[in-house]
């Protein structure tokens, strides 16, 4: 049986609010995505109550297909820094048990969004690569996979106000990872692993989960210099 397509929904705020109410209906393998657009540094509040047990919802941050919060293993309430700009997806859906007895749900979902975006360094002030929305790229230490064999990746940066960026890493699988830096300090991504930091002198030691992944990157990519 072909899977059902994915309905999207665009989630806008009244003036002045900062969240939006939605109420939806599920059934079976119906999947709903529901974009907001919002700013790397803002907070990401989500909030679902379903009538069935298993309606769930993931986040997935703008440029990437991977989920940054799993609600199936995580919950069903999430709040945490975004990493880049764009449209961040919710996607609400029933588990795979309960879509193939095509059971049905009938929740509420309450989407925010707070703070205000770390706004990108303008080009006049730090030049971009050409074609590009990065102000610099560097190959850095890292590493991935079980055996943590160390390699080399690519790098690059979107600088932001008040010392901050979104760094951009492909690792040696070819897989996009993104990390917000707050003043200098690496705060967040867009991975549902916990991420880790060490500093080594002037470098920023970033892991994810069980050490699986490691990226070591420089406060001169970061901020310049």
């Amino acid at each position: 049986m072909a899977q059902a397509a994915i309905q999207t929904e665009r989630v806008t705020f009244r003036a002045g609010a900062e969240s939006a109410l939605i109420k939806g209906q599920l059934k079976g393998d119906q999947t709903v995505d529901y974009k907001l657009r919002a700013g790397a540094g803002q907070t990401l509040t989500v909030d679902l109550k379903g009538s069935n047990p298993q309606n769930y919802f993931n986040v997935l941050a703008a440029g990437t297909d991977n989920a940054l919060f799993i609600g199936s293993s995580s919950g069903n309430r999430f709040r945490g820094l975004l990493p880049s700009d764009g449209d961040v997806t919710v996607r609400v859906y029933l588990m795979r048990p309960a879509a193939r007895r095509n059971e049905s749900s009938t929740y509420s979902l309450r989407v925010g969004a707070t703070g205000t975006p770390l706004a990108p360094v303008p080009a006049s002030r730090d030049a971009l690569i050409p074609g590009t929305p990065y102000h610099a790229a560097a190959q850095v230490p890292c590493a991935s996979g079980s055996s943590a064999q160390a390699a080399r990746c690519k790098a690059s940066v979107i600088r932001r106000v008040n010392n901050s960026a979104t760094v951009v890493v492909t690792n040696p699988e070819g897989q996009k990872r993104q990390f917000l830096f707050v003043k200098g300090k690496a705060v967040a991504s867009d991975q549902p692993e916990k991420l880790a930091v060490q500093r080594r002198g002037d470098v920023s030691v970033l892991t994810l989960g069980q050490n699986f992944e490691r990226y070591d990157i420089p406060d001169a990519l970061v901020v310049g210099g």
